[in-house]
């Protein structure tokens, strides 16, 4: 006989409520977390971050003697560092290749200037003699010019009278105008010292900075972002801003040739002046097109012939800014046109030139960080062009 097995015993059933199921999307869902901009949803966080950028913005306005320079230095360094970088290849000290490298910007920037003070100068002489010009070709505007002459001589004469004895306001007599043109000049040198030397040992220990952060942050998965929010700011402002003085330099060599080409004297001087005001988009171009009018009209008597300089430099601009340079740095920037010129009339109205200078660079490394850190997601997309 063969003698019959138990039949086997079975494990118990034990229920499984539903939160212990495997999602079936849990894969999507996190990939949704990855790309979601969450908004704060508490009003207290969004007063207390207004406030926080109050003061920011109200540090950043009163201390911009200190942190102009500072910020400039910061931008001028992701410029130079491929430089620095290319030395060191080289096997040269990274100090003396950050030495090379300011004494080289240095000399040109002091070059250029010597270059262009003869010229300046005698082109400033020569407005006053070119009103007559002017008027002759603006009859339209005939009237607007006179009150405007009226003007300047009530303010020359204002100004040229004794203080009366009630006045509050006492002026000192023995500064001059030579007193206050001196007294500007001491301070863009201060400015200009301090932006050399942050700049320099930027170069050359700029990033003992990142090294640091990245030691004191408590997890991996945040010492990586930060080190690849700074590997993108490095290579993508430093894309951007070496493209753009390339540009910038084509635009003034060229601007230069046709201004010659033209009979415009001078063309080093007008070459100077297209490239330096392309860093500053939108604005500083419209600025040249009535830089080029104005200087076309003292130039030449036809009034058709003084319109070819500003036409010239308005068709170099043309073919530079809509279709060269967004073919360049399309894959790279994408900003909102609207929040470019909002924030050029906000940091010129802070920081005068230079901040119109650094208005993009800046919205451009906000953007960048703000991809990157998922609070700010919606702030990055905020910026973020078509």
């Amino acid at each position: 006989m063969i003698a019959a097995s138990p039949p086997p015993q079975r494990a118990p059933i034990t229920p499984v409520s539903d939160d212990d199921l495997p999602e079936p999307h849990a894969a999507v869902t996190e990939a949704a977390d990855e790309t979601e901009m969450p908004l704060p949803s508490d009003a207290q966080t969004f007063f207390l971050g207004g406030l926080f950028a109050l003061g920011v913005f109200a540090v950043l306005y009163l201390a911009s003697a200190i942190i102009l320079p500072v910020v400039l230095a910061f931008v001028l360094n992701l410029l130079l560092q491929p430089a620095v970088r290319l030395l060191g290849r080289v096997h040269l000290p990274r100090a003396v290749g950050a030495l090379l490298t300011v004494l080289l910007v240095i000399g040109a920037l002091v070059g250029l200037v010597a270059a262009l003070s003869v010229p300046a100068v005698t082109w400033a002489e020569r407005l006053p003699e070119g009103i007559p010009r002017l008027e002759a070709h603006l009859q339209v505007i005939r009237g607007p010019i006179e009150a405007l002459q009226k003007l300047i001589q009530q303010a020359e004469q204002v100004a040229d009278a004794p203080p009366s004895k009630g006045s509050m306001v006492s002026v000192r007599r023995d500064l001059g105008l030579t007193g206050a043109l001196f007294a500007g000049t001491r301070s863009v040198l201060d400015g200009l010292f301090t932006t050399v030397l942050v700049l320099y040992f930027l170069l050359v220990a700029g990033h003992i900075f990142l090294r640091r952060i990245v030691e004191i942050l408590p997890t991996f998965s945040n010492k990586r972002q930060a080190v690849d929010i700074s590997q993108q700011i490095q290579e993508d402002i430093s894309a951007y801003l070496v493209t753009i003085t390339a540009m910038n330099a084509a635009v003034g060599i060229t601007t230069a040739a046709a201004m010659y080409l033209c009979g415009l004297g001078d063309p080093l001087l007008w070459g100077t002046t297209a490239f330096l005001l392309n860093y500053i988009p939108i604005l500083g171009p419209f600025f040249g097109i009535c830089i080029f009018v104005l200087v076309g009209m003292l130039s030449f008597e036809s009034l058709w012939w003084a319109l070819l300089p500003p036409v010239l430099y308005f068709g170099i601009h043309l073919v530079e800014g809509e279709t060269l340079t967004p073919m360049l740095l399309a894959r790279r920037f994408t900003l909102n046109p609207v929040l470019i010129i909002l924030s050029l009339v906000f940091w010129f109205w802070m920081w005068g030139v230079p901040g119109a200078i650094l208005a993009v660079p800046m919205l451009a490394i906000l953007k960048i960080i703000s991809d990157r850190l998922r609070p700010l997601k919606a702030l990055g997309h905020f910026l973020e062009g078509e």
